[in-house]
This record gives C-alpha cells, sequence and structure tokens, in this order.
C-alpha cells in the first residue's frame, strides 16, 4: 500500500471494536474496495467482553490488530491506536460504518489545498435509510446549554448540503484529523470516555488556530438506526456527567457560572421531575450520580494526553 507520490500520504485508518465483530467484518470489507492507495488499517478490540475478535486479523491480515486489556472508553480505545499509527492523516471512523470506495481522496486533496484546516468530517448518512442525512456539519454550541445540533439530520438527501463549508464541529463516526495538529494539541481527552469527547477535542483544534470543514464529496454510511437515543441508564449517565466537564473545560468567567446556573436551576430539576413522572428511578439515580461525580473530580478533567 505504499506510494511514493506526494498526492497520495498515509493515511492510518482507526477504528474501534466492541462487542460488534461480525460489524467490524462489514466494515473492513468495505475498506478492501477503497480506491486510494496508500492507507494503512488499524482496528483495536476494547476488552470485548463476551465475543472472542482474534478471527478478525486471521481474515484481513492487512490489518494491525491490538487488543486491549481493558474497555479504555471511546478517546482511549483511539489512542491506543494513534500512538502506533504512521499515517501523515488520521481518520477515526465507527467500525459501524460502511464507506463510498472514493470517499478519502476529497478529504486528503482538501486537507492539502488549505494547512489551516484541523479537522474534517465527511457526509454521513444512515446505512439502513441511505439517502436520509445523518450528518451535513453542526451548528454552533450553545454556550449556556452546551447543546448543538446536526444540520441536515434525517432530511432526505437532495443535494442541498453538497457544498463543502467550513463548519462547527466535526462528527465522531468519521472524522479526519493531520498528525501534525495532533503532534500540536493532543489526543482525545479520556476522561470523557463516551459522548462528547470528539467536540472537546474539535474545541481544542479551533482554540490553537485551525478551521474545520465539512466534506460533502465523501460519503460514509453509518448503521446507527435513526430511532436511536432511547433512553438507557448508561447514556443518561455519561451525557449528563459529560456536559459538566465539557462546560468546566471549555467555558469560563460568566460564561461557565451561566452554564451551572441552567444546568443546576433548570436542566437537572427538569430532569428528575421528568423522571419521576416516569417511574424511572434508574434513570434519576444516573443523573444524581453524574452530579456527583463532578463534584468529586478536580483538576484530573483538566488532563490531556500527548502523542
Amino acid at each position: 500500500m505504499d506510494d511514493t507520490n506526494n498526492k497520495h500520504p498515509l493515511v492510518s485508518i482507526i477504528t474501534v471494536n466492541y462487542n460488534q465483530a461480525g460489524v467490524t467484518c462489514e466494515f473492513l470489507d468495505s475498506i478492501q474496495k477503497i480506491t486510494y492507495p496508500n492507507y494503512e488499517v488499524i482496528v483495536v478490540d476494547n476488552a470485548s467482553p463476551t465475543e472472542d475478535p482474534s478471527f478478525i486479523p486471521e481474515r484481513y491480515p492487512f490489518i494491525e490488530f491490538i487488543k486491549s486489556d481493558e474497555n479504555l472508553g471511546f478517546a482511549g480505545g483511539n489512542n491506543l491506536a494513534v500512538r502506533e499509527s504512521k499515517g501523515e492523516y488520521l481518520l477515526f471512523i465507527n467500525n459501524d460504518t460502511e464507506v463510498e470506495p472514493d470517499f478519502l481522496q476529497p478529504m486528503i486533496e482538501k486537507f492539502q489545498e488549505d494547512e489551516q484546516i484541523g479537522m474534517m468530517s465527511p457526509k454521513i448518512r444512515f446505512h439502513h435509510t441511505p439517502d436520509m442525512i445523518q450528518y451535513a456539519g453542526y451548528t454552533p454550541m450553545s454556550p449556556f446549554t452546551m447543546r448543538q445540533h446536526l444540520i441536515g439530520y434525517r432530511q432526505v438527501d437532495k443535494g442541498q448540503f453538497d457544498e463543502p463549508c467550513f463548519t462547527y464541529s466535526i462528527h465522531g463516526a468519521a472524522m479526519m484529523i493531520p498528525r501534525k495538529v495532533i503532534e500540536e494539541v493532543g489526543m482525545m481527552t479520556e476522561v470523557y470516555f463516551l459522548y462528547y469527547e470528539e467536540h472537546d477535542w474539535c474545541a481544542r483544534v479551533k482554540k490553537a488556530g485551525f478551521k474545520v470543514f465539512y466534506q460533502p464529496k465523501s460519503l460514509v454510511f453509518h448503521k446507527e438506526s435513526i430511532s436511536t437515543g432511547k433512553e438507557s441508564p448508561l447514556k443518561i449517565y455519561y451525557i449528563s456527567r459529560n456536559r459538566i466537564v465539557y462546560a468546566r473545560r471549555n467555558s469560563s468567567g460568566l460564561t461557565l457560572l451561566i452554564n451551572f446556573v441552567y444546568f443546576n436551576l433548570i436542566s437537572f430539576p427538569k430532569a428528575v421531575l421528568k423522571y419521576l413522572l416516569k417511574g424511572r428511578i434508574d434513570l434519576l439515580k444516573s443523573s444524581v450520580k453524574a452530579v456527583v461525580w463532578n463534584l468529586r473530580r478536580r483538576k484530573e478533567i483538566y488532563e490531556n494526553p500527548t502523542l
């Protein structure tokens, strides 16, 4: 897969497997069809508890396979691969995706055209409803509520978001970043474990003076169903916990004060009332646990691992 042509720098394609070996194999089948000539693939198994993923490197000998001794979360699993990667550009992509054969070239060409671009995501559509958009960029995150919205979400793709443009944030299901940027800003912080880590990383990249780009000429299909988002104790815990972590890491002064007022006087009481009315004591406990976790964590939430 070597290519001495400067137009085709080495790309490290990184994905994390967790109890989804079959899905990961479908992803790798898709990767084998890409037309870009110079890439490496690194698969990290994040300590899958009930599956033996050892057959994956046997079936796909071209990959580098890393088996973690523990579940390190989204950031931690990806960071394992970053340390072993050699690419000039690194693509972090979910194992529950499939790609178009020519999806890498437009992103690489745009990076080479504008060295101020620090992160990039392709257009993402739902795999099971392939004409429906999941991601065509992000709206700005509210400095007060720490929430943002996906542009084009659940819209039928009629070409209305086919213009490449700068955007507020990348999408964690498929995001590319040059190695030089990681060397400057560090890797994803591992304190989040699940949810918000890619947006935090993106915020750090922008603070370093780089721009974020949406490249619709690249297309990825994500197997996340449009019906996902059902409330579970795990999801409620990490989203609630990490909204606070994100605010603490990326806000200060009056904005941070407003964040805390909004969460403590509006968002948290509203969630408590909703879960009580639904009889979801498990979700209520998750919300309380998220607050307690933040009260007990001080300086360690500000740490960023370096390459």
